[in-house]
């Protein structure tokens, strides 16, 4: 697989929009808040569209949650695969749940088969600051194929705050924290491991992302295209 698209969501709205800000820095909480993200190939051709739309949102005492909801499509607008995730914000950190780290293009490749997913969920934290070691995540895959199970883990590790930088995307211009990770995928005894980078911007959430080689070079980059709330 040549890239991982983490499907990073929104993280939603408490009973007013001063309230979700307290509860989540980098994303707005707002019911209704949907999102675009094009896919680019290494060779910059556009590969695909990701449509997120947050829904669902409940608070329980001191934790909102909400579903994230995805549409992909292929870059001739076919759509390939519908799914959806969980949020939660608690204090200072929002938590993504696990499913959100399998590749994008694994729905795609094994579409109509049996697959069981687990994992441990990925944490932000608000208060991020260059330099700043964050948690590890994974999440691993079970694909059910002819009586063949195949098994198959993304692992997120050494994830760190490594700089602070603006970048341009169709949607505008944003002041934006880059996180990088090493993210380590086994399958089919095949261990491969793809350094990424992900750029977060205050009240907006994931601005890009960019996976690479082991030399380096991009293989494939995520960004935001057009986005409401």
């Amino acid at each position: 697989m040549k890239k991982i698209i983490f499907l990073f969501g929104l993280i939603l709205l408490t009973s007013s929009y001063v309230e979700a800000q307290n509860c989540s820095k980098y994303y707005p909480m707002i019911e209704g808040a949907t999102f675009q993200y094009t896919n680019y190939g290494k060779k910059g051709k556009a590969e695909g569209v990701a449509t997120y739309k947050v829904t669902n949102v409940t608070t329980n005492g001191d934790a909102t949650s909400a579903t994230m909801t995805i549409e992909l499509k292929d870059e001739k607008g076919k759509e390939i695969y519908k799914t959806n995730y969980n949020f939660t914000c608690t204090g200072n950190m929002v938590t993504v749940d696990y499913k959100s780290l399998v590749p994008s293009s694994m729905f795609e490749q094994y579409e109509g088969m049996e697959m069981d997913i687990s994992g441990s969920d990925l944490e932000l934290p608000n208060d991020l600051s260059v330099g700043q070691q964050l948690s590890d995540a994974n999440v691993s895959v079970k694909i059910s194929m002819s009586g063949i199970n195949m098994n198959t883990t993304v692992d997120l590790v050494n994830r760190k705050v490594e700089k602070q930088e603006s970048v341009t995307t169709p949607a505008g211009t944003f002041d934006c924290y880059v996180i990088y990770s090493d993210n380590i995928m086994k399958a089919m005894m095949v261990k491969q491991s793809f350094p990424s980078r992900v750029w977060f911007a205050e009240g907006v959430g994931m601005i890009k992302q960019e996976s690479y080689n082991k030399n380096g070079k991009s293989m494939g980059t995520t960004v935001l295209t057009q986005y409401s709330k």
